[in-house]
């Protein structure tokens, strides 16, 4: 039996924030601090995903994809992210694919083809094609998040079909410590109480 169309249930606009935590990670690390990061200048992905749902004030999914091709889990990791809703997605290769790409590109695909909003935590240019496709749907709100002087220099050329783009520490406020970069920043975002202290 079918619902008549004025008693459909309308389901809850959502963000799926896909996290792409290798490549935040690495660009952490080799970019911005020039080294491994110690566990109190990591992100913290809990401030994450409260930005997601800030950000166009609706539900967030957040998927957190990592690469564990090694055959091992980082246990303490994954549990913590449970413990923040996230949804975490181990993914393991079958040769030397970038598995965690792939994933995030068959997810960003199957996107397409459903209603909500996406945010993709990553500074990766290989999601170029699939971001491009998302745009493409003039009622679907996409952004970007990761350190903005170190994301794929193409994704820019998308912010006149409606990319927006954030940034880590600046929008999301992901860290408790302050980084030591050196950026561009937008007068509106600049405190100088940051530099004076």
């Amino acid at each position: 039996m079918s619902v008549p169309s004025s008693q459909a249930i309308v389901t809850p606009r959502r963000t799926y924030l896909i996290v792409d935590g290798e490549n935040i990670d690495a660009t952490l690390g080799m970019n911005v601090l020039g080294r491994r990061p110690a566990p109190e200048e990591r992100p913290r992905w809990d401030r994450i995903s409260a930005f997601a749902e800030k950000v166009w004030d609706q539900d967030v999914v957040p998927l957190f994809f990592l690469n564990a091709t090694s055959g091992q889990m980082p246990m303490p990791f994954v549990q913590a992210l449970l413990a923040m809703g996230y949804k975490p997605i181990p993914l393991a290769a079958n040769g030397t694919e970038k598995v965690v790409d792939v994933g995030i590109q068959r997810t960003l695909e199957a996107l397409a083809s459903r209603p909500g909003d996406v945010l993709l935590a990553s500074h990766d240019g290989d999601f170029l094609p699939q971001i491009e496709a998302l745009l493409d749907d003039d009622d679907r709100r996409v952004g970007l998040l990761g350190f903005r002087e170190f994301v794929n220099a193409r994704f820019a050329d998308l912010t006149d079909q409606g990319l927006e783009m954030f940034d880590l520490e600046g929008n999301a406020d992901a860290f408790t410590t302050m980084l030591p970069r050196v950026r561009i920043i937008p007068i509106d975002e600049f405190d100088p109480l940051r530099y004076i202290l």
